[in-house]
């Protein structure tokens, strides 16, 4: 996963984004299971997720659901991605995906979106949800982008204006999966799994240490937050050493 890069000096802010302009934007990222192999296994994988996540939600009401890693690199971003997608194939749902990693930001570039007004400004008030969030060219699916990166992230995503946001999303969409920080040195995803409705774990297989995944679950429960299971990557990589 690449790092994200403010904008150089004298560049200017970010642009708030036009009606629809992702709209014709396709995914093209290999990673991007749904899109590139719908019947593969890892397609079918992040559906019975979402079967999981539908049946603890029998109601059909909006939910906000925090995905989270324990570390870097185990998936969070794509995982977040691939569920929206299976998500959005039952008719009638629609799915915001909300890059709120303030430090490392990726989900604008896994699209293949341009950079623009998002997450940062709207909270801050700065822009309207209607020209911060995108329509992309999957039905049901939008993208709330960072937007430009503050100075202090825990600051901004602590307000309590997080939470009327949070309301707004959830007059909108059905589901919306708020993409964070890995939770082990970052309290991002500790404020934000506070005020959503649960917690996806993401674990990648053969590499991150089980005490490490148990010690980040206790720390997001003991925070409040409502960690509904684990999703775990990389399955089908080899053992190493076997």
């Amino acid at each position: 996963m690449s790092v994200f890069r403010r904008s150089p000096p004298g560049s200017g802010p970010l642009p708030q984004a036009e009606p629809d302009e992702s709209r014709k934007i396709r995914f093209v990222r290999e990673e991007i299971a749904l899109a590139r192999e719908p019947r593969g296994p890892i397609a079918e994988q992040f559906r019975q997720l979402r079967n999981s996540i539908a049946a603890l939600n029998p109601e059909g009401a909006p939910r906000t659901i925090v995905v989270t890693s324990a570390a870097r690199g185990e998936g969070k971003t794509v995982a977040t991605i691939n569920l929206g997608l299976a998500m959005c194939e039952v008719p009638g749902t629609r799915v915001l995906l909300v890059d709120a990693d303030l430090h490392r930001p990726a989900l604008e570039e896994y699209l293949g979106l341009p950079r623009r007004q998002g997450l940062v400004e709207v909270v801050r008030g700065t822009c309207p949800l209607d020209r911060a969030i995108r329509p992309t060219s999957v039905e049901g699916l939008s993208v709330l982008g960072p937007g430009e990166l503050p100075k202090n992230p825990s600051e901004l995503l602590g307000s309590e204006r997080v939470k009327q946001v949070l309301g707004a999303f959830k007059q909108r969409f059905r589901y919306i999966l708020i993409d964070t920080p890995e939770a082990a040195g970052i309290s991002d995803a500790s404020l934000l799994g506070a005020l959503a409705d649960g917690i996806l774990l993401v674990v990648r297989l053969w590499s991150t240490p089980r005490n490490v995944v148990e010690e980040t679950y206790n720390r997001l429960e003991a925070l409040g937050g409502n960690v509904l299971g684990t999703v775990l990557t990389g399955a089908a990589a080899e053992r190493p050493g076997g």
